[in-house]
């Protein structure tokens, strides 16, 4: 008979899925990044593997962040847009994603020299192929790069606004948060428009600073979602508010360590989040940076947090019931999962 522990691995791999904190650059596979690389040797990204992987060794957040930024800078044309959508469409689709919301932040792809026109359509054939080869819904977050405050606001929300791909749902803000306080009233506004759009409100916050951050993100940027928020467990009176709101958190144990946020998965805040009673969703962020998947990352929950099937059940309804999928597409995906339970 298999081991309980091949049982779950199993249960996990059947396991119907949504994926809603993963990023369009970070989930460049290292042979895509090497292909990107060469195609464009004047970049600062290595072109030998070896050299590559080094690259990746994170020495904490803001490292990882100069590294991010240097991979986008490889992406300069509407086909490595598509070939980057093309692949993680891919690699969601065998590890039984059923929807999925990329962030694509396209003030970066603006500043490597490509038309918003041209973004918007390379988006909007790989949403397309998703769906017809993979059978993946895939939904889009545009995303504003913080450290570039109310320029990176403003181009990102003239993008959304003016030529936004067809299935974009939502807004939000990433990079580092220690950089986003100077333009405090540029994302405010970037925000309030978007939402005005009928985009939903989805930033990252409480990752790399404390709750102010998430505050912020809740009274001024009106949070739908908030990407991590593992550092929430900080404010008593925050951790109150989302488990009375069930205010979604988009959390990804292993970037959190990766990116020096945690110590190691043994002192992460995932198990106290859920004891709490707070809404708690799985994702992936940059998969192949950090060496993981979506399905790696249910694995963590059961093997480092001591998961079984029906907590692992009840993240992965979580993340349909977070998600901008209508009500049709939601019942549809936790039947799925009822099924399997």
């Amino acid at each position: 008979m298999p081991t309980d522990n091949t049982s779950i691995a199993a249960f996990i791999d059947a396991l119907p899925k949504v994926e809603l904190h993963v990023h369009l650059v970070g989930s460049a596979s290292v042979p895509t990044v090497l292909e990107l690389a060469r195609r464009h040797p004047d970049g600062p990204v290595p072109v030998d593997e070896r050299e590559l992987r080094a690259f990746y060794e994170f020495r904490d957040f803001p490292h990882f962040a100069e590294v991010y930024e240097s991979v986008s800078s490889l992406v300069r044309t509407p086909e490595d847009v598509g070939t980057l959508v093309s692949g993680i469409a891919r690699d969601l689709a065998a590890q039984n994603v059923r929807y999925v919301e990329l962030t694509v932040t396209p003030f970066t792809h603006q500043r490597a020299g490509m038309p918003m026109p041209a973004v918007t359509e390379a988006l909007d054939l790989a949403a397309r192929e998703a769906r017809d080869r993979f059978g993946l819904g895939l939904s889009y977050i545009f995303d504003i790069p913080g450290e570039f405050g109310a320029e990176g606001a403003r181009g990102t929300l003239d993008h959304a606004l003016r030529h936004p791909p067809e299935t974009l749902v939502g807004f939000g803000i990433g990079g580092v948060e220690q950089a986003r306080a100077p333009f405090r009233d540029a994302f405010r506004d970037a925000f309030a428009a978007a939402r005005a759009a009928g985009l939903r409100s989805v930033p990252h916050a409480g990752e790399m600073t404390g709750p102010e951050t998430m505050w912020e993100a809740v009274e001024g940027l009106g949070a739908e979602r908030i990407g991590h928020g593992t550092n929430c467990l900080d404010d008593p009176r925050l951790v109150a508010h989302l488990r009375e709101t069930q205010l979604p958190l988009e959390v990804c144990p292993t970037s959190n360590v990766c990116t020096g946020q945690v110590a190691d998965l043994a002192a992460h805040p995932l198990p106290r989040m859920l004891e709490e009673g707070l809404f708690v969703t799985l994702n992936s962020d940059d998969p192949p940076m950090f060496n993981t998947t979506l399905t790696g990352e249910y694995r963590v929950a059961a093997e480092a947090f001591g998961l079984g099937r029906a907590e692992l059940a009840s993240l992965a309804r979580n993340a349909v019931t977070a998600s901008s999928l209508d009500e049709e597409g939601r019942k549809a995906i936790i039947a799925e999962i009822d099924a399997l339970v």
